[in-house]
């Protein structure tokens, strides 16, 4: 892998990572357009891995209240710390029922699945759902201290669609978040969270599968690179989307969906299969 690519996934990654747009996809197209396929597993762990340390940097204040207010309730009962130890809860539930789908479906959805006209397929759905959120569904303007285990349950199976190539994670329980009433800003921050545990976890179980040999034919100069562009990037996303959704509506992510599924299903050969 040359410097260039390497930077170009870095930057791939980590601006679609966070947008309701998956990632994924966008990963796969870019492959397609540089004719390069990853060797192995690595890359992609090292692109994640970028992203959720953005994530864990640019929340760290909410993180650290997050964990720290769980704990001290845990151990003290103080009930100031009450909101944060149920929300600390909620994302474990939400976590580990992805987790647990994500590892039961994993087999019957792999890489088998990652062909254009599924991602064409995915990208088209999420389009439809974030215009359904938009132009059905009235935003709802519940916080962090009205949220129950029914909306951690629901989001956490919202979540576990995305394991189809071509369903956004963070498009799925952006939809999810709102469709059971929260306002805009708790479900995207509770989108952000989640994505910490996910990312991580998956990022673990494959590291299994990663040889040294994958990480000789990266090359370490493209690896480090990538993962600053990524992080970069990511960090950039975040901050992008947080400000384009007090503004804007989740309309024209749909629309971006629309034409890159389009792209994808006519432009693309579908026998390939990455």
């Amino acid at each position: 892998m040359s410097i260039l690519e390497a930077i170009i996934f870095g930057i791939v990654q980590g601006i679609t990572e966070f947008l309701p747009v998956s990632s994924t996809a966008h990963i796969v197209i870019t492959e397609l357009l540089l004719g390069y396929h990853f060797p192995g597993l690595a890359f992609e762990i090292f692109l994640h891995l970028a992203s959720v340390l953005a994530v864990c940097v640019y929340f760290r204040k909410d993180l650290s209240e997050v964990v720290s207010g769980f704990f001290t309730y845990l151990l003290t009962r103080n009930e100031s710390d009450r909101i944060q130890y149920y929300f600390g809860w909620y994302i474990i539930t939400a976590t580990l029922i992805t987790g647990i789908l994500g590892l039961s479906l994993k087999d019957l959805i792999g890489d088998s699945m990652k062909t254009p006209p599924v991602i064409s397929a995915s990208l088209i759905v999420t389009g439809f759902f974030l215009i359904f959120i938009e132009r059905i569904k009235v935003y709802g303007s519940r916080t962090q201290g009205s949220m129950n285990f029914l909306d951690a349950i629901i989001v956490g199976l919202g979540q576990s669609v995305a394991i189809l190539p071509g369903i956004s994670r963070s498009g799925a329980t952006l939809v999810t978040s709102l469709w059971r009433g929260l306002s805009r800003d708790t479900a995207v921050r509770f989108s952000f969270l989640l994505a910490i545990p996910i990312i991580l976890g998956s990022s673990v179980l494959m590291l299994g599968d990663v040889g040294r040999e994958v990480w000789l034919e990266t090359g370490t100069t493209p690896l480090i690179l990538s993962f600053i562009a990524a992080f970069v990037f990511s960090w950039i996303g975040i901050v992008w989307l947080i400000q384009f959704l007090k503004r804007s509506k989740l309309i024209y992510f749909a629309m971006y969906c629309f034409a890159v599924a389009i792209m994808v299903y006519f432009f693309v050969d579908p026998a390939v299969t990455f």
